[in-house]
C-alpha cells in the first residue's frame, strides 16, 4: 500500500514558487554585487541601511536570523535590524545564498492547514504578536524584493550592471526549462 502524501494547498504552490524565485534572485543579485569595489560596496549610498553591505547584512538579520527562526523554530531573537552580523562580504554572500535555500525545504514541511493559521512571535521589543501565517510569510519574500530593488538602484547609480530580477522573468525561465524536459 502506498504511503499517503500530505495534501498540498495552493499556498504550497505559491510559496514554493516564491522560494525558488528568492533563491534565484538572491544568487543573481550577489553575482552582480561581486565585482563592485570595496570602496563603493561599503560606501554610504543613501540607502536605508546606508551601503550595499549594510543592506545585505540587514537581509541576513531580518530574513534568516529573525523571520526564519520565527517560522522554523517559533523563536524570537532580539537582534537589531541594523546589526552587522557578518563583516566579510564573501561570507555574507555565502550566508545569504545558503539561507535563501532553506525556505523551500521549510515550506514543504508544513501541512496545508498551517497556512490558514497564525504566526505567534515576539517583536524585537519583546511584545507578543500574532499575524496571519500566510501574510507574514508573504512579507518575508516581499521584504527581500524591496531591498534587492534598493541594491539594484545603487548598482545603477554606481554605473554597474544591474541584473534583471523580475519574478515574471524567473517564471518564464522555469517554463522554458520545463518544456525542455
Amino acid at each position: 500500500m502506498a504511503a499517503l502524501k500530505p495534501s498540498l494547498s495552493p499556498f504550497h504552490t505559491h510559496f514554493d514558487q516564491q522560494a525558488r524565485y528568492h533563491v534565484w534572485a538572491t544568487h543573481r543579485l550577489l553575482e552582480a554585487v561581486m565585482p563592485v569595489a570595496d570602496t563603493d560596496y561599503f560606501k554610504n549610498l543613501g540607502l536605508f541601511f546606508k551601503s550595499i553591505h549594510g543592506t545585505l547584512n540587514h537581509l541576513l538579520v531580518a530574513e534568516h536570523l529573525l523571520w526564519y527562526a520565527r517560522f522554523s523554530k517559533g523563536a524570537s531573537p532580539l537582534l537589531g535590524l541594523d546589526t552587522e552580523v557578518e563583516p566579510n562580504r564573501e561570507r555574507l554572500a555565502q550566508a545569504l545564498n545558503g539561507g535563501s535555500a532553506n525556505w523551500e525545504r521549510l515550506i514543504a514541511t508544513w501541512p496545508a492547514e498551517r497556512f490558514d493559521g497564525q504566526l505567534d512571535y515576539r517583536t524585537m521589543k519583546g511584545v507578543p504578536q500574532s499575524l496571519p501565517f500566510a501574510a507574514a510569510l508573504a512579507h518575508v519574500f516581499n521584504h527581500a524584493t524591496h531591498h534587492r530593488g534598493q541594491i539594484t538602484a545603487a548598482l545603477t547609480a554606481l554605473g554597474q550592471p544591474s541584473p534583471e530580477l523580475d519574478w515574471v522573468y524567473h517564471l518564464q525561465l522555469e517554463a522554458a526549462e520545463a518544456k525542455k524536459v
